[in-house]
């Protein structure tokens, strides 16, 4: 790739990119939000939503956002996927005839990987594909992705194959993919945070959870295995946060109430990443858990590392690769197993860990500008 001035003219592709979606959606928006501050034009093409703008220059990233069918500003269906995919081909037939760029990053196999694969082949532009999970076959047997991958496992392969790296977030979900397919070019490069941003004030007897609220974020569990904690959690005078919404939240409010925990639970909602009152949340907090039962590289837990919470995590997915004291992990959906962690935590048996560099944004965003070169 060749660049008289060394700088870059990046295209970012992601159906969804903040205020839209999950984890990936933050993570899409710092890793633009990075090459710009490093001088690279960055241009994201992602779906339109309501009313926000069709076009909108933040941090320096041109942001267009195309018309597609989205009922819901966290979750998006698989034919609401299709229609990204049909608008943004359409945008970029006329975007293309004035604007020329060095190379793609596009996040997601499906459904953005399908424009990607049409950009390599109708205007020679060459990509990398960042694979979130929610893309992979075997990640999550409860999503829709295993009822659409034997439609799509022909293509599915070829843009793997085709793409100049597929990088994962962790090597677990790299091990899923090449389950998969042995054609392609696999690197790993971590989700991370900025530690400047969370740091630890005086702790508190809190316990934070912050997770999406649906069955398989296991907040659930945490509640049953609180709830045999009860004469502990009230001499110490606990506090448990749970931060997140989703469909599951009528569900956990009942939950609360059947094993007697109303006076120690308060419900936040969603909180934005970057919000204060989350922020301070992680500083005062004492212990964090996650008890999810598929997870690829949890920004929600490096930010409680970085908090200096002392984390318990399900031993799931790039869990381990974040948590080197396997006393802090439990195996998912073992509620006894994470009742003995609790039971620790609250006794003081279990530490804090330090946040390894290597989660860094400021060390990953140099790591993806090497494999974009």
């Amino acid at each position: 790739m060749k660049n008289k001035s060394n700088k870059l003219k990046i295209l970012m592709l992601n159906y969804e990119f903040p205020p839209l979606g999950g984890g990936a959606s933050p993570v899409s928006y710092e890793i633009a939000k990075g090459y710009a501050k490093l001088g690279h034009q960055v241009d994201v093409v992602t779906m339109a939503y309501k009313d926000l703008p069709l076009f909108e220059k933040k941090d320096n990233i041109n942001i267009y956002r195309v018309p597609c069918l989205r009922s819901k500003k966290e979750i998006c269906h698989p034919w609401e996927q299709y229609t990204y995919i049909r608008s943004a081909k359409k945008f970029l037939k006329e975007h293309m005839k004035t604007h020329v760029y060095d190379i793609n990053h596009t996040h997601f196999i499906i459904p953005t990987g399908v424009v990607a694969l049409w950009l390599k082949k109708k205007y020679n532009l060459p990509y990398i594909i960042t694979s979130h999970g929610s893309d992979v076959l075997g990640y999550n047997n409860k999503r829709s992705f295993k009822y659409i991958y034997p439609l799509v496992k022909k293509q599915w392969k070829t843009i793997v194959k085709e793409a100049k790296y597929v990088t994962t977030p962790s090597q677990f979900l790299q091990n899923k993919i090449k389950d998969l397919t042995k054609e392609g070019n696999f690197i790993v490069i971590p989700n991370g945070i900025d530690p400047k941003k969370f740091k630890p004030e005086k702790k508190e007897n809190r316990i934070l959870i912050v997770a999406r609220l649906f069955e398989n974020k296991g907040v659930q569990d945490i509640l049953d295995a609180l709830k045999g904690l009860d004469n502990e959690l009230k001499k110490g005078n606990w506090k448990i946060d749970i931060v997140g919404e989703g469909p599951y939240r009528k569900f956990l409010e009942n939950k609360v109430k059947e094993n007697n925990l109303n006076n120690q639970v308060k419900f936040h909602g969603w909180l934005d990443n970057n919000s204060k009152e989350l922020k301070s949340l992680y500083a005062k907090s004492k212990f964090f858990i996650s008890a999810s039962y598929f997870e690829n590289m949890s920004i929600v837990l490096l930010e409680a590392v970085a908090s200096g919470c002392t984390v318990i995590a399900s031993n799931v997915g790039g869990n381990p690769e974040v948590i080197s004291n396997t006393q802090c992990l439990f195996e998912k959906q073992n509620i006894t197993e994470l009742k003995n962690k609790i039971n620790l935590a609250l006794n003081n048996n279990l530490k804090p860990i330090e946040l390894q560099s290597k989660f860094e944004w400021s060390n990953i965003i140099k790591r993806f500008e090497r494999v974009l070169r």
